[in-house]
């Protein structure tokens, strides 16, 4: 089973890893998992100031500072991991990345902010159930 994990560094991210090592009917050995993170691009009037290179390295040490740590972390479970990053919004650069992928199941940490909250606030999570087709698995 293909498996993406949408990944933000935040402690719901982490809630989620653990529930996923929690639980092995979930997480089996021959998963594999693919770790997606997305870093939202910085404003054009703040990137107008910026040389390309330098915000190429930013967007690079941001995805690593998310990445890293589930990468080490899918080590110590035993877990096959590959990782993806983008730079854009999240909800819609996760779709796209999941519609590539076609993965079996996508699986993210849920802030909770319930349904009136996630659509004033444009929830990640409910912008990914409107854009793909895939079994999502939120984590509270």
């Amino acid at each position: 089973m293909k498996i993406v994990l949408a990944v933000d560094g935040s402690p719901f991210t982490k809630r989620m890893l653990s529930y996923l090592a929690a639980h092995e009917e979930l997480v089996g050995a021959d998963h594999d998992f693919v770790a997606v993170n997305v870093s939202r691009r910085v404003s054009p009037a703040v990137a107008a100031f910026v040389h390309p290179e330098v915000l190429q390295r930013y967007y690079a040490d941001d995805a690593e500072a998310v990445l890293g740590p589930v990468r080490a972390f899918a080590r110590m479970q035993g877990w096959r991991l590959s990782e993806q990053h983008a730079v854009g919004r999240p909800g819609d650069a996760l779709a796209e990345i999941v519609q590539a992928q076609q993965p079996d199941l996508l699986v993210m940490g849920s802030h909770g902010h319930g349904a009136i909250a996630g659509v004033l606030l444009g929830s990640v999570a409910s912008r990914l159930l409107a854009l793909t087709t895939v079994p999502v698995l939120l984590i509270r």
